[in-house]
C-alpha cells in the first residue's frame, strides 16, 4: 500500500491513515522521494539519506521479522553527546524496592502536578517485572501531563510503548507521521522511534505499559476462526509526514533504565518518505468486536485480548493486553460478574470511563487502579456478589464502561513510589470480608 501525504501543518484536523495490521506499507511526505525498487540507492532523490531502523534482529523468520527503512533530512547520527538526566519517577525492572507482598493492591487516580510538566516528566512508575536488558517482561507506568512537548523529543530504546489515555487527547508527531488520540483508544509507538506529544486538552492523564518482550502482535484466535476480537483493517498507522524545522531542540532518550538527553539543532522527526512493517499505530477500542457465551458460564478473559506479547512459554503471555468494553450478557443461570480467581498470571488494571461490573461497591474509579499478583485470590466485591446472585436474569447490557488489563506471566512488583503513595487504598482488602460463611452445615 503506498500514499502519499504531506507536511504537517500544526492544528490540521484532517490527519491520514493507513489501515491494517503489521501490513508492509509505503508512504512519502513529498512525491519522489520514496525509491523504486530498492532500498539504498546510492543518490536517493531529494537529498535524502537512507536509514533502517530495525525491530528485530535481522536474522529472524519472516513472518516475525520487522523493519522499516526511512528517508530523511539528516541521519539520526547528527546529534549532540547525550549527558545522564535525572529518571524522576521512572523506574525499570530489575529493580531493587521493597519486598512485594502477596496482597491485593488498589489505587486512586493520581493527580496531574501544579507545576509544567510534559509527558516525558510525567511519567511515574507504578509497578513492573522482568529484566529489560534482557528484554523480558514490562513496565507499568502512568503519564500526568499540564504542557506539551514543543521543542522536545523522546525515544524508548527499552521497550516499545503501549499508550491508553484516561483523560485528555494527544497528537503523537513520530518519525512516521501524526497520530491523533483520544480515550477510550490506544496508540503504540515502537522502540527507538522518537516522537514528541502534544495536549488537545489543558491536562493529559493515562497509562503506559513499556513491553521490553517480544513486539505487540495479535492473537491466534483459535476455534473463533478468521474474524472477531481486535480486526485487522481497524489498526491505523499514520502517512508520511515530515518537521523540516531547525532550532534548538533537547533529545531524551531511555537506554538501559536510565535517562539521557542530548541537544539537537533540528527535528528529528524530519523522514519524508519511509516503507515496511514497523511503524506506530492507533486502534479504537470501540471497534474491538466482543466474543462472548449464548448458553452458559462464561468463557476466560483471553477472549478480550486485543494485543499480546508472547513468551518462551506457548500461550503464556509476557504481556496481554485486555479490554472489558460495554457487552450483553445473556448467559442462564450464570454468575455474571468475574468469578473468584487465583491466577498463575499477574494482572494489573486500569479503569478508562464507567464503572467495573465485578466492583459495584465503588473505589475503582476512572484513572485509578488494581494490582493482584500470581496466584493472590482476588474478584467481585460483596456488593458485586450480592447483586449478581439474585438478579432476574434477562438479557442485560453493560454500558458505560471500558477497563482494561495488563496481565503477565511474571510477577508484577510495585515501585517504592507506588507503596508509598497516599494513593494507594489501605482497606482495600475490606470489600471482600462481609462475604459470609453460607453453607448450611450437614
Amino acid at each position: 500500500m503506498q500514499t502519499t501525504g504531506g507536511k504537517y501543518v500544526a492544528g490540521e484536523k484532517n490527519l491520514k491513515y493507513l489501515t491494517g495490521f503489521a501490513n508492509e506499507f509505503a508512504t512519502e511526505a513529498v512525491a519522489g522521494a520514496l525509491p523504486v525498487g530498492r532500498n539504498s540507492p546510492q543518490c536517493p532523490s531529494l537529498g535524502l539519506y537512507c536509514e533502517k531502523l530495525s525491530g528485530t534482529a535481522f536474522t529472524a523468520p519472516s513472518a516475525e521479522n520487522f523493519r522499516s527503512w526511512l528517508y530523511r533530512m539528516q541521519p539520526s547520527v547528527v546529534q549532540g553527546q547525550f549527558r545522564e538526566i535525572d529518571n524522576g519517577f521512572l523506574c525499570t525492572a530489575p529493580f531493587t524496592g521493597p519486598v512485594t507482598p502477596p496482597t491485593q493492591f488498589r489505587w486512586d487516580p493520581l493527580d496531574v502536578p501544579d507545576e509544567p510538566t510534559d509527558f516525558i516528566d510525567g511519567l511515574v512508575t507504578m509497578a513492573a517485572n522482568g529484566d529489560a536488558s534482557m528484554q523480558v517482561g514490562i513496565g507499568i507506568h502512568v503519564y500526568l501531563a499540564n504542557r506539551s512537548m514543543d521543542n522536545r523529543f523522546f525515544y524508548d530504546a527499552d521497550g516499545e510503548l503501549l499508550i491508553v489515555p484516561q483523560d485528555g487527547a494527544l497528537r503523537l508527531h513520530t518519525e512516521f507521521g501524526v497520530l491523533d488520540l483520544a480515550p477510550g483508544s490506544i496508540a503504540v509507538v515502537p522502540r527507538g522511534v522518537k516522537f514528541r506529544v502534544v495536549l488537545l486538552a489543558e491536562t493529559a492523564r493515562g497509562y503506559v505499559c513499556e513491553n521490553y518482550g517480544a513486539k505487540l502482535r495479535l492473537p491466534e484466535r483459535g476455534p473463533i476462526g478468521s474474524d472477531g476480537l481486535a480486526n485487522s483493517r481497524d489498526f491505523e498507522t499514520p502517512v508520511a509526514a515530515c518537521e523540516d524545522r531547525q532550532g534548538a531542540f533537547e533529545l531524551v532518550m531511555k537506554f538501559g533504565g536510565n535517562m539521557f538527553a542530548a541537544e539537537i539543532d533540528h527535528s528529528p522527526l524530519d523522514v519524508v518518505a519511509w516503507h515496511g512493517n514497523l511503524a506506530p499505530y492507533r486502534y479504537d477500542l470501540s471497534r474491538f468486536n466482543t466474543i462472548g457465551s449464548i448458553s452458559f458460564d462464561h468463557p476466560d478473559p483471553s477472549i478480550f485480548t486485543v494485543l499480546t506479547s508472547p513468551s518462551d512459554m506457548a500461550g503464556t503471555a509476557n504481556i496481554d493486553f485486555v479490554i472489558f468494553p460495554p457487552r450483553w450478557l445473556v448467559m442462564e443461570d450464570t454468575f455474571r460478574p468475574a468469578w473468584y480467581h487465583r491466577n498463575v498470571m499477574s494482572e494489573y488494571m486500569g479503569l478508562i470511563h464507567g464503572d467495573y461490573d465485578a466492583k459495584s461497591g465503588g473505589g475503582f474509579v476512572p484513572g485509578g487502579s488494581s494490582l493482584h499478583n500470581s496466584m493472590v485470590p482476588h474478584g467481585p466485591d460483596e456488593t458485586a456478589f450480592t447483586i449478581a446472585s439474585a438478579v432476574e436474569q434477562a438479557p442485560q447490557k453493560l454500558i458505560d464502561t471500558m477497563a482494561f488489563m495488563f496481565e503477565s506471566r511474571y510477577l508484577i512488583e510495585p515501585t517504592r513510589f507506588a507503596l508509598e503513595s497516599p494513593t494507594l487504598q489501605a482497606d482495600y482488602a475490606d470489600c471482600w470480608q462481609g462475604l459470609m460463611r453460607r453453607y448450611p452445615g450437614e
